[in-house]
């Protein structure tokens, strides 16, 4: 019987152990989407205990507790930090087989070396002993980032964003790239009137442009876009439930925008047409700068009405939908092609339903100018865990090229979440591993074990053009 997140943890053979132990373990991180807040690296501050560094925010975390039959206020209420991790410790047992229990796991042995099971019994002593640590400066955010050895980190950020605290990050010559990523998702949305106008109220004051019309509209977001440059941004996101690719003219969009700016609300023709011009204004954008656009596609939001009023959004009531992908993502990826105006491009599809779709869709828009120039990404929210990215990993190597994967990230609010790199590692080595001792690869452990760096590393360090960080991993590997 295996020791429970032993050394050989998800390693099933010798050749995934000496795989991962050889090339995979010691890779550095990049971390190219994620929800960290800057401010909390800005400031470089101690989280006072272990319930502000891993319950605060983290909606995986509370649907489990909610499910548990944990009362609300032990999840996002008033309840005090130390009762908030009792409840989460009393729930872990009942994780079993969920990815959580996993990750919990893991997360206590790599930063607190606390190799105990968590659950009620141990909860106050695990309580003490990581909240204690936390306190301390080698437990200050940037030193967690270290610890974890990354290398950059692509933050999310609104185009109305100041980006303050990136430029102290910056400032201070922190070594870690700490990088914005633009998602304009909200300067898109035209399903509330009243919402829309409040955000062009915050757009005027950051841009200092007076928005009268469409055109002042695109010029005080462009104006955002080419600030975000100038602060080393080269990614944006999108997180919409499809791709919008609907036919429209420019006077059409011109009286949706004056419509909308009235205080009128749009019809749904009106709203599609406005939201399709939009996506495929940000993508020419992003290609006039050589950016790497993603599209993360898929989710359900906001289910609940009653908890949403309550609480707000990404509180946990969210869920997998069933929207159709496929003729739209082609319509828009076609039309940026055909224009030469496609950025390389990442998909991420929520639905495990379109993973061949996704797989078979990259490969109609990768043109032999960059290496995997169109990517299908990892396994995303509800897939991200065992199943859902051996899944992506098999179906991208059916259909795709492995190799030129640009691997995983966290798509995490907490500084707790690195080891998810590691988790995905072990899968990848013992997936090679594995079909190598079946016969099904050949015994070539040099170059299996460069594909795996390449998919762990630098395939995403050339793919974003973060050469810099390359040249400092191959100067340090020389001395």
């Amino acid at each position: 019987m295996k020791k429970f997140l032993g050394k050989n943890f998800l390693l099933q053979t010798e050749t995934s152990k000496q795989l991962y132990q050889d090339f995979a373990k010691d890779m550095p991180i990049i971390d190219y989407h994620c929800h960290l807040p800057p401010d909390q690296i800005a400031g470089d501050i101690n989280f006072e205990n272990i319930t502000q560094a891993w319950l605060y925010g983290d909606h995986y975390k509370w649907r489990a507790m909610r499910t548990n039959g944990v009362h609300e206020s032990y999840c996002t209420g008033n309840k005090p930090d130390f009762e908030k991790f009792k409840k989460w410790a009393e729930t872990v047992p009942y994780t079993l087989r969920n990815p959580l229990y996993h990750w919990t796991h893991l997360e206590l042995q790599r930063y607190f070396g606390v190799n105990e099971i968590l659950n009620g019994d141990s909860a106050e002593k695990i309580y003490e002993d990581c909240s204690n640590k936390l306190k301390t400066s080698d437990y200050s955010v940037r030193n967690i980032l270290r610890k974890m050895n990354v290398k950059v980190v692509c933050t999310t950020d609104d185009p109305t964003d100041s980006l303050e605290h990136h430029q102290k990050i910056k400032a201070d010559g922190f070594e870690i790239k700490i990088l914005p990523a633009f998602r304009p998702d909200k300067a898109m949305n035209v399903d509330d009137a009243s919402a829309f106008n409040t955000y062009l109220s915050k757009l005027e004051s950051v841009s200092n442009i007076s928005i009268a019309s469409f055109s002042d509209y695109l010029d005080a977001l462009k104006s955002r876009h080419d600030f975000f440059a100038t602060m080393g941004c080269s990614v944006s996101d999108h997180g919409v439930e499809q791709v919008y690719a609907e036919d429209y003219t420019d006077a059409e969009i011109e009286t949706a925008f004056n419509k909308i700016h009235s205080g009128k609300e749009l019809n749904t023709e009106e709203n599609l047409k406005f939201k399709s011009a939009m996506l495929h204004l940000f993508a020419v954008w992003d290609h006039e700068k050589r950016w790497v656009q993603q599209y993360h596609l898929g989710a359900l939001r906001n289910n609940n009405s009653r908890m949403l009023s309550q609480l707000g959004a990404d509180t946990g009531w969210d869920s997998i939908g069933d929207f159709p992908q496929g003729r739209a993502l082609s319509k828009f990826l076609n039309r940026l092609d055909t224009n030469d105006q496609l950025a390389r491009t990442i998909l991420y599809n929520l639905n495990p339903a379109d993973n061949e779709l996704m797989a078979t869709m990259i490969g109609n828009y990768n043109d032999g100018s960059v290496p995997g120039k169109v990517q299908w990404g990892s396994g995303w929210w509800f897939l991200d865990q065992k199943d859902g990215m051996t899944k992506q990993v098999n179906a991208l190597s059916n259909m795709g090229l492995l190799s030129r994967f640009v691997g995983m990230l966290t798509d995490s609010r907490s500084f707790l979440s690195f080891p998810r790199h590691e988790y995905f590692r072990r899968i990848l080595c013992n997936l090679f591993g594995s079909e190598i001792e079946a016969g099904e690869l050949p015994n070539d452990i040099a170059w299996t074990g460069k594909v795996i760096q390449d998919i762990c590393y630098h395939n995403a360090a050339n793919y974003f053009g973060w050469k810099d960080v390359e040249e400092k991993i191959v100067a340090k590997a020389i001395v």
